[in-house]
């Protein structure tokens, strides 16, 4: 495959990943208006569950023959392990850290053990650009932290932040699995139907647990249909898809716009506060996620 029609692969798969993750960005705005019975783990539980059930249904037969292929059984089992605890850990760390800083610290921290699962597991390395533009755009999620004030009396709950980091390693995960799965020949929508499927399976009992107050009205209801369909659903199709073309690592860099879009609505519709440094750390993120995107150099060619 020449350089350009390989460039033009990448900056395809590019185009999905950050539609997801513009849709990943309402799921912390949109959890804060459920009544305050709701645990964050029944969120988390429900939205992987239900979405995870869709993606298995719409895939089935290609999903079971995934699920089947011993030579990637054991990225399934990591990537599920990932999916288990992701929304579990990231619902959690919105309601504690607020909404701003739970999704800053959870896909901040992303790229980084990205770069650290795929050096472990292929011991491939990344282009200096590409380690640029997701130190820049850790910088501005740092800002984002240091200035976030939802509260102005209490900084970031320390546990919120703790599980925040444990939903960026979880994410970072499932999404280098997810790519290894593809890369084995799989489909894309058969992989995302594997994992995600057999990831609902394992999230029924939580959801069994601390899902009742979910079914108490309408409007419950209503923002966890949202959650399942839009962020879940639809996004989880659209990532799978740039997975394709798009290693693990540059994916979870391209889903640095989701804290952008995050915080945005947090400030602007839950009423979250954020200071000028704030606002210099959203504009770092967007530098450098345009960067990444829009540069053929960024992209870390690591399929070489």
């Amino acid at each position: 495959m020449t350089a350009l029609p390989r460039a033009a692969a990448h900056r395809t798969g590019m185009v999905p990943i950050l539609l997801a993750a513009l849709l990943w960005g309402t799921t912390g705005t949109a959890a804060h208006f459920l009544p305050g019975n709701v645990s964050p783990l029944a969120t988390g539980a429900a939205t992987m569950a239900v979405g995870g059930a869709l993606l298995f249904t719409v895939s089935a037969r290609s999903a079971r023959a995934t699920l089947r292929d011993r030579s990637v059984r054991r990225w399934l089992l990591a990537g599920v392990a990932g999916i288990v605890v992701y929304p579990l850990a990231f619902y959690s760390a919105m309601n504690l850290a607020g909404v701003a800083v739970g999704t800053v610290v959870s896909l901040g921290s992303a790229p980084v053990f990205a770069a650290g699962i795929e050096f472990l597991a292929e011991r491939r390395a990344i282009t200096r650009l590409w380690a640029l533009c997701t130190l820049v755009a850790l910088v501005g999620t740092g800002l984002m932290v240091a200035g976030q004030q939802s509260d102005p009396a209490a900084g970031p709950a320390p546990l919120g932040v703790l599980l925040g980091l444990s939903a960026g390693l979880s994410y970072a995960l499932y999404t280098h699995a997810s790519h290894r799965v593809i890369a084995a020949g799989h489909a894309p929508r058969a992989a995302m139907g594997a994992l995600f499927g057999l990831g609902a399976l394992c999230l029924v009992p939580v959801l069994g647990a601390t899902g009742a107050p979910l079914l108490q009205s309408g409007g419950s209801l209503g923002i966890t249909a949202y959650l399942a369909l839009g962020p879940m659903f639809v996004a989880y199709l659209l990532f799978g898809r740039g997975l394709r073309t798009v290693r693990g690592s540059t994916a979870t860099s391209i889903t640095l716009v989701e804290p952008l879009v995050a915080t945005l609505l947090a400030v602007l519709i839950v009423g979250e506060r954020l200071p000028p440094s704030g606002w210099a750390g959203l504009g770092l993120v967007l530098v450098a996620v345009t960067a990444l995107v829009s540069i053929p150099g960024a992209r870390a060619k690591l399929h070489r």
